[in-house]
């Protein structure tokens, strides 16, 4: 089991509490959990990211091919069919389905479907919402497992401390 982050994830570590700047073990830690089998996302995530043309972008650009996976294997297309037939007959509005359907999510819902991954998510359980078509409402649906991203460090025991100064010696 590895973890399969999305791309809404990694956006908000870049702009909330894990800057570039400020914080470049996050990044670090990441590549290093891939390169340890633990981490992965999916090319379509890094077509999305690669749109922004910052900081994220050049980070996507330096990940060797084993960070984001090709998605068109057959048993991830035959779970993404499963997935769009579902969200096309559910009660969500056409534009939500259009603009699900139309990003990375559902491929990376599909991947960890057919691989038996955990879906990284910061998005919210609601179930009632018809207007987005929220990444933990599908994995509820099809019975993949999604976390948080906080809750993903704390489930792999990642630590990002500064060393001792030595004025505290």
């Amino acid at each position: 089991m590895a973890y399969i982050i999305d791309a809404s994830s990694l956006i908000e570590s870049k702009n909330r509490l894990y800057d570039f700047e400020v914080c470049p073990g996050f990044w670090d830690w990441l590549s290093q959990q891939n390169a340890a089998g633990a981490i992965y996302s999916i090319q379509k995530v890094k077509e999305e990211l690669l749109k922004g043309k910052d900081d994220l972008a050049k980070w996507a650009k330096r990940q060797g091919p084993g960070f984001f996976l090709p998605h068109s294997d057959e048993s991830t297309m035959s779970c993404m069919r499963h997935i769009t037939d579902w969200v096309n007959r559910w009660d969500f509005k056409p534009e939500a389905k259009a603009e699900f359907l139309a990003g990375a999510d559902p491929f990376l819902i599909a991947y960890a479907m057919a691989h038996k991954h955990t879906v990284v998510t910061d998005e919210t359980l609601e179930p009632e919402r018809k207007n987005k078509v929220k990444t933990p409402v599908v994995c509820h649906k099809f019975q993949v497992e999604w976390i948080s991203l906080l809750a993903m460090l704390r489930q792999t025991g990642a630590r990002f401390v500064l060393p001792p100064s030595p004025d505290a010696m």
